[in-house]
């Protein structure tokens, strides 16, 4: 709760459904954020009709389908709606999540929530928990580099993008 020190809360508009909008006003009354999770355009949709103005694809494997849940939303004028790619833990050794991210970030999201896939391998140097954030934070893109390599191919942006909270 906000008494806890909490600053947003998670509601699953799957979940929720049309009680997002009491909810959200709820969460501001106590001067929390609300994130909605939602599985696809549709859902995205209500959330930000209903006020939602931070919204995480959540439950979808796919990077095509994230897309496509937060491509040519109806945003009210003046309104700016983060929009968060849920990352998921693949099965393999690759870094695979981090090549995503910068994918999400090139399609349009402002954000990426990861959790598990920080801690998937860690036997290595680069895939320890800190590598993985500082690759994913990184400005690079498929199109330059590997996030298993420890090196890109000439991008060389040092750009800072932006923090990443736990």
């Amino acid at each position: 709760s906000a008494a806890a020190g909490a600053h947003a809360v998670l509601l699953t508009y799957s979940v929720v459904g049309e009680k997002a909008a009491f909810f959200i006003k709820c969460a501001r009354a106590v001067g929390m954020e609300s994130i909605v999770a939602i599985s696809n355009k549709e859902e995205a949709q209500k959330a930000i009709d209903a006020g939602a103005r931070m919204i995480s694809v959540a439950g979808v494997d796919d990077v095509e389908d994230k897309v496509a849940a937060i491509t040519d939303l109806e945003i009210p004028e003046g309104a700016v709606v983060c929009t968060i790619a849920n990352i998921l833990a693949n099965d393999n050794k690759a870094l695979e999540e981090v090549e995503e991210a910068w994918i999400c970030r090139d399609k349009g999201f402002t954000s990426v929530w990861v959790s598990d896939c920080l801690y998937k391998s860690g036997n290595d140097p680069a895939e320890h928990a800190g590598a993985v954030i500082r690759g994913m934070a990184a400005k690079s893109s498929v199109k330059w580099a590997s996030a298993k390599a420890l090196g890109g191919k000439g991008e060389g942006a040092k750009e800072y993008l932006g923090d990443i909270l736990m």
